[in-house]
């Protein structure tokens, strides 16, 4: 591709700015070409079309990073950790831009464009697919709400992890679709909720925002790690001789990540648990978005 070359190598990672300008744009690109090459139902092909571009930006990190191990005599946790979490960095502030697009356009365009460019992301507001009783009123009555979220989230996260390493960089999509059904449900409640209140639909986004962030982003970091794991570990295959003492220690000290990622999608689980439960204003702003979408 022509874009990637543009910038130096390491841009990406040094500047997390550049991240989130560029997971914006990206996000806009994959919107604009499958609205008009799939016009019928763009949903998946414009996350497909967002990954796509994403890839060489991140195939160049993950490289970085091999060639940051390959110079280390010795592998340890704490260097590997360090370098991982720049690459987390990264992949936060893609999110964020993706998330940020997806919702405001939902916000922004009329419901007929809306459900037309986000079909696929917005059934899952009603229960339907990965994490979607994360959003639907019956989750809220759920006694096993924990239990249901956990569950959810545990299969994107293992999904995400398989995929990255049977493929290097493919996680990638499961975390831009992520980005894209937060930002597209996140959006169309706020609207809706907007409509039904006749209060500001960005000041409750708004407010939305404030609320979901802290699971959000121990839920999207949890996918992240378990990304980042499976592509290390893929990679290591090639570079390093199989079963020789620096491919294990590498495979462990990627494992520990794994782990890492679980302990994250815990903690995700039982604050967004916690905010289902008993954050009053999140389940009123729920509840008038349901009422608005229903008449």
């Amino acid at each position: 591709m022509v874009l990637e070359h543009i910038f130096p190598e390491d841009w990406l990672e040094r500047k997390g700015m550049y991240a989130f300008i560029l997971g914006i744009v990206y996000s806009i690109i994959g919107i604009i070409v499958a609205s008009l090459i799939f016009p019928g139902d763009p949903a998946l092909v414009a996350v497909a079309f967002t990954s796509m571009l994403l890839l060489p930006e991140l195939y160049k990190i993950f490289s970085i990073e091999e060639r940051k191990e390959s110079l280390e005599n010795k592998v340890s946790f704490g260097t590997v950790w360090r370098d991982d979490l720049e690459i987390v960095r990264v992949y936060i502030y893609l999110f964020l831009g993706i998330l940020l697009v997806y919702s405001i356009a939902t916000i922004a365009l009329s419901s007929l464009q809306t459900n037309t460019l986000f079909r696929e992301q917005l059934e899952i507001r009603f229960g339907q697919g990965f994490a979607g009783n994360a959003i639907s009123g019956q989750a809220i009555a759920s006694g096993s709400l924990f239990f249901s979220l956990l569950q959810n989230n545990f299969l994107v996260l293992m999904a995400c992890f398989i995929l990255a390493l049977l493929t290097g960089d493919g996680a990638i999509f499961l975390i831009t679709w992520n980005a894209s059904v937060w930002g597209s449900i996140f959006g169309i409640t706020a609207e809706y909720a907007g409509k039904f209140s006749g209060k500001s639909q960005y000041a409750l986004f708004a407010v939305i925002m404030l609320i979901v962030f802290p699971h959000m982003m121990l839920e999207a970091i949890s996918y992240f790690l378990a990304a980042i794991s499976g592509s290390i570990i893929s990679k290591d295959v090639l570079l390093e001789e199989f079963a020789s003492s620096r491919f294990l220690e590498v495979f462990g000290f990627n494992l520990y990540l794994l782990l890492f990622g679980l302990v994250f999608l815990v903690l995700g689980a039982l604050v967004e648990t916690f905010v289902l439960e008993h954050v009053d204003i999140y389940q009123q702003i729920i509840q008038m978005s349901m009422q608005a979408a229903l008449h």
